[in-house]
């Protein structure tokens, strides 16, 4: 079971570095965000549906840390988080983390609210409607028209 679930995360790794990117300031938090979602996939593992791509189970879970994480972090005041020692699990390797779109971009995807910012990282990963759907929950037209909705913020934002 532990052998299928590191090559899992291992072949998809390149999803949950693009949720802590968007979903992250620096590289630290990103850093932590990364081993907090490892964590959740690794308790969720046993109860995997083998029907669904790995891939999307991956964004699901990843997605709901991150923005669980943000709701939390939201209502409580900064504190200083421990380092501890890893053992079992590799470094999180900080150059794919310092993955940046075009600046103007990063920012005006920056201001959306958490939920839009997760439908920016779907179809920037060119992720079909169906499977964005899928992750987040919704319907295909659904997913259609809060892209087409997002792209003209997203539009006005950089044309200010």
């Amino acid at each position: 079971m532990e052998e299928e679930f590191l090559k899992s995360v291992n072949e998809h790794q390149g999803i949950i570095f693009k949720v802590c990117r968007m979903y992250c300031s620096d590289n630290t938090d990103a850093e932590d965000l990364f081993q907090e979602i490892l964590l959740h996939l690794w308790k969720s593992w046993p109860t995997f549906n083998a029907t669904a791509k790995v891939s999307t189970w991956i964004y699901q879970v990843s997605l709901n840390t991150a923005i669980t994480r943000l709701r939390k972090n939201s209502r409580r005041p900064a504190h200083k988080v421990l380092s501890l020692a890893q053992d079992s699990i590799r470094e999180v390797p900080t150059q794919r983390l310092d993955i940046l779109f075009d600046k103007e971009l990063q920012d005006a995807i920056d201001g959306l609210d958490k939920f839009d910012k997760a439908l920016v990282i779907l179809y920037l990963d060119e992720k079909s409607y169906k499977e964005i759907a899928e992750i987040m929950g919704l319907t295909e037209g659904n997913v259609g028209v809060k892209i087409n909705r997002i792209k003209k913020k997203l539009k006005e934002k950089i044309k200010r």
